[in-house]
């Protein structure tokens, strides 16, 4: 089964960018159809967006669509998911996590492997 962990994570200002990545391991990455969350504090764990197998196919939250972008590097057995534009509203704990189906991507109960986590903060 494989182990993820997550990096990246900061403290920024509004308007600035990050990417997190997601290392894998014990597992093959490419197998594995691979999501993004987050988790406010007080609130539960949204979907973010996720991305297929291969990397053809994508797809993100309304809130985040067109300022974030997930991607994957399934050689270095690692994805990224690039944050534009941050806002305070961005701050939480993000998460990744693979599932060999893709079906139903939103739903966080549909991942069988997670990381632990890497909080981002975005300061006003």
């Amino acid at each position: 089964q494989v182990q993820l962990v997550e990096s990246g994570g900061g403290l920024v200002q509004a308007g600035d960018s990050l990417r997190l990545a997601c290392g894998a391991s014990r597992g093959t990455f490419g197998q594995y159809n691979m999501g993004w969350f987050r988790q406010a504090p007080g609130k539960e764990r949204d979907f973010v967006a996720a991305i297929s197998r291969t990397g053809g196919t994508t797809y993100y939250a309304d809130s985040v669509k067109g300022r974030f972008t997930i991607s994957r590097d399934n050689p270095k057995n690692t994805g990224y998911l690039q944050l534009n534009s941050l806002n305070p509203d961005a701050t939480a704990v993000y998460y990744c996590a693979a599932s060999r189906l893709l079906s139903r991507y939103n739903h966080f109960a549909s991942y069988a492997y997670w990381g632990q986590g890497t909080q981002v903060t975005v300061s006003s």
